[in-house]
């Protein structure tokens, strides 16, 4: 028997259908993550756009040609959000949400929606290895409750994983470099333990720590010396932004101004200079006026950024800003362009800093990646593999590299 488990979405999602892809395989069942001829379907599902939530939707019938006899079951935040519209899709026997996904294997044979809260850190099997870098779940839920974002309602509160989870499963993933994720990890505590603590406790395990995105309010002179102290932490910094103005942060729901955002950045190369610092910035918000895309454009140079993702705004019904107008979409395709320039230029400028020179490099399937999140290509590198990578020429999104010793 054959079950495909298929994720769209955030690294969380990805690391949850691994565990779900390891507890199957140990129940006997043969396993796929990607789309193919199976016994048993399930799909874990998107809601952070409205695009996420049509795919989610057009998964079931992608995943029902390759056997229309299988059933579905689906988890996920886009069935958290709208359980019925699943359940009355031809094919689907059982949804289920963000919680309790622990529950599913008890469900196999079920039909029905069976929707449960977290109260406490919902611990699964440990992943299957299914890429070179492993996402490890620390943390799940939020507090924060942006004005634009659905993703509080849907994943429950703030929970936090024990260090002694973490570290066990870090040691037994056997990965080079593991990627420690949740969806607010800056929020992340295990007794009075914070995220600083949880990389000094896995300081001499033997893999390279990156961070999944981190919110303005970590960056301290205590977090950043702990994360020196551990050594074994990448210099990648995903310090969400999404605006540049003031006042469109203040409409947002973020905690902090611009000018707290280019201190907290400013900080940061002041530990880590070759630090890459990426973000996210929503494009078109509602009431964003022109000299406030003025200065999200603005920010992205002097913030110095290696990589910009921009996104236009989508409404997410039941959220704060979806009350508010939304600008005419010719606007705000115009200003995508704008957006998408810029930032591709911050891009060139901050891997121009690195030509000549050495980093240790993790390949995967399609390249590899230095600490500092700059993708290199070589020849002769093996897929896992670990070696140092002299930069030599800029290829696609990155470096082409010519490589010395493996590591």
């Amino acid at each position: 028997m054959k079950a495909c488990v298929f994720t769209l979405g955030c690294k969380v999602n990805e690391a949850e259908s691994d565990s779900l892809l390891a507890g199957l395989e140990a129940r006997g069942w043969e396993t796929s993550s990607a789309p193919c001829a199976a016994d048993l379907y399930i799909l874990n599902t998107c809601a952070v756009t409205a695009e996420a939530e049509k795919k989610s939707r057009q998964a079931v019938a992608r995943l029902l040609r390759f056997n229309p006899e299988a059933p579905v079951i689906v988890c996920g935040c886009a069935s958290q959000r709208d359980p019925a519209v699943f359940a009355a899709r031809a094919g689907v026997t059982v949804v289920t949400g963000t919680g309790r996904k622990d529950k599913i294997f008890s469900l196999l044979g079920g039909h029905g929606i069976f929707l449960e809260e977290d109260a406490a850190f919902c611990e699964l099997p440990a992943p299957k290895r299914t890429r070179t870098r492993q996402n490890i779940r620390i943390q799940d839920g939020c507090n924060r409750f942006c004005s634009y974002c659905i993703i509080p309602y849907l994943r429950g509160r703030s929970r936090s994983r024990s260090m002694e989870r973490i570290r066990a499963e870090v040691l037994a993933s056997g990965a080079r470099e593991v990627v420690l994720t949740g969806i607010d990890i800056t929020s992340y505590r295990d007794g009075d333990a914070d995220l600083g603590d949880l990389l000094l406790y896995l300081k001499d395990v033997p893999a390279r720590i990156r961070l999944g995105s981190l919110e303005e309010g970590i960056v301290t002179r205590e977090f950043l010396e702990k994360m020196k102290a551990a050594g074994n932490v990448c210099e990648h910094f995903h310090l969400s932004l999404q605006s540049g103005s003031d006042r469109v942060l203040r409409a947002m729901n973020r905690r902090y101004t611009r000018e707290e955002y280019l201190a907290a950045c400013a900080l940061i190369y002041e530990y880590f200079p070759d630090a890459a610092i990426t973000t996210d910035i929503i494009v078109g918000f509602p009431g964003e006026l022109a000299p406030e895309f003025e200065a999200s454009l603005s920010i992205i140079g002097e913030a110095g950024f290696a990589r910009v993702h921009a996104f236009p705004y989508s409404p997410r019904p039941g959220t704060p800003a979806a009350k508010r107008k939304p600008l005419p979409a010719p606007l705000l395709r115009e200003r995508m362009g704008q957006m998408l320039i810029r930032a591709a230029e911050a891009e060139k400028a901050y891997l121009a800093r690195f030509a000549g020179r050495t980093f240790p490099v993790l390949f995967e399937e399609d390249g590899g990646y230095t600490p500092n999140y700059i993708h290199v290509y070589a020849d002769g590198a093996k897929e896992g593999g670990m070696y140092e990578a002299t930069l030599v020429s800029r290829e696609k999104d990155g470096y082409h590299a010519v490589l010395g010793k493996e590591l």
